[in-house]
């Protein structure tokens, strides 16, 4: 049995969940959020035997695109003057994906 913990922006977290439901795989979502640009994303939890793996990555990799969006300025406070920085185009969406072997699970 595999445990996969999969990082998802969270406009991209609807069609994976749909996607894993249709292929009746059970998951938990938790919200989170990332440190770069503050922004929420979904974390996903999943328990899969080894041969549904690779459904899940081909969901991920279906659902989860990374796209390039802009970031807005940031004010800048230098010598007491007040200038905003050009916008930054960021690559954001994607997805970040661990798997880890389970030694033992049960359902209570």
């Amino acid at each position: 049995m595999k445990l996969l913990i999969i990082i998802v922006q969270d406009d991209d977290v609807a069609g994976v969940m749909s996607s894993l439901t249709r292929e009746k795989i059970g998951a938990t979502k938790l919200a989170s959020s990332g440190g770069f640009l503050k922004r929420g994303n979904t974390t996903i939890i999943v328990g899969v035997e080894e041969e549904q793996v690779d459904i899940v990555k081909d969901i991920i990799r279906e659902k989860c695109r990374s796209r390039v969006e802009m970031m807005p300025s940031i004010p800048v406070i230098a010598q007491g003057i007040i200038t905003a920085s050009e916008p930054l185009e960021v690559r954001v969406g994607g997805a970040i994906y661990f798997q880890l072997d389970v030694e033992e699970f049960q359902k209570f």
